[in-house]
């Protein structure tokens, strides 16, 4: 690496990356999210928290109190992820690798047509559920996005909605400048991307990496014809699949050592 490939990243660029720090917690569950299948042993998570400067007892503090928390399961051993984060990596997975097909111009609309008075607890699910489905609201208890997703509808807001597709009548572009940041989501991608390929620290990369799939998750995956130019989606992808093989070629040196 050149000098400028190893500098870390000082606290004005993490704040403007809006970096998380590195913990314990982090490392644990980041590197299960990107394991498959999702389950490594105590000893193997326990020296990939030593790569990063966690030590043995903090690293096993964090797995005792993550399998009090529901996050992590024990047996023989070993460390798994509950089925609530089982869903968390079927969503990453499918953000780096979306499932879209050919669009015809079409928009799958929702309508929100259960009794109002809902109790909180549903109206919040509803909103996840829309958000992992990339929709996004035009108006309250209306949702709305290019057809040109491959995925099916949780239950969750089958029984909420009613289901629709149509056109708008104006600009379809316009239309998806209205519903999504597209200029803030691309300044950032940019900036994640960027910062991966500068490399830094093992601590950094791993730190700007988490941050750049979760960025992924808030890609709303539209039609090339409704992007800005020079849409950075797929260069993030790919700095952050390339990033991923050179970790997993990382730990697969570190464990065997």
């Amino acid at each position: 690496m050149n000098d400028d490939q190893t500098r870390t990243i000082d606290d004005t660029e993490a704040a403007a990356l809006a970096l998380r720090p590195l913990t314990a917690r982090s490392i644990v569950l980041s590197t299960l999210l990107g394991h498959h299948p999702p389950r490594l042993p105590a000893r193997a998570l326990v020296r990939v928290g030593e790569l990063f400067g966690i030590a043995e007892g903090t690293v096993r503090v964090a797995l005792s109190r993550m399998v009090a928390a529901g996050d992590l399961r024990q047996a023989e051993g070993s460390y798994a992820l509950t089925p609530r984060l089982l869903a968390r990596q079927t969503r990453q997975d499918e953000s780096r690798s979306p499932r879209t097909r050919p669009w015809g111009g079409d928009w799958e609309i929702a309508a929100v047509t259960t009794p109002e008075g809902r109790p909180a607890a549903e109206r919040t699910a509803l909103r996840q559920a829309m958000a992992t489905l990339r929709l996004a609201e035009l108006r309250e208890g209306s949702w709305l996005r290019p057809a040109n997703l491959d995925r099916s509808r949780p239950a969750v807001v089958t029984d909420q909605c009613t289901w629709f597709t149509g056109t708008p009548d104006g600009d379809p572009a316009t239309l998806a400048g209205r519903l999504w940041d597209l200029t803030g989501w691309a300044g950032r991608a940019r900036a994640l991307s960027a910062a991966l390929d500068r490399g830094g620290t093992h601590a950094d990369r791993f730190t700007v990496a988490a941050a750049a799939l979760r960025h992924l998750l808030a890609d709303p995956l539209l039609p090339a014809e409704l992007l800005p130019a020079n849409w950075p989606g797929e260069q993030l992808r790919r700095t952050y699949a390339e990033f991923e093989t050179e970790l997993r070629d990382l730990l697969r040196q570190y464990l065997a050592g």
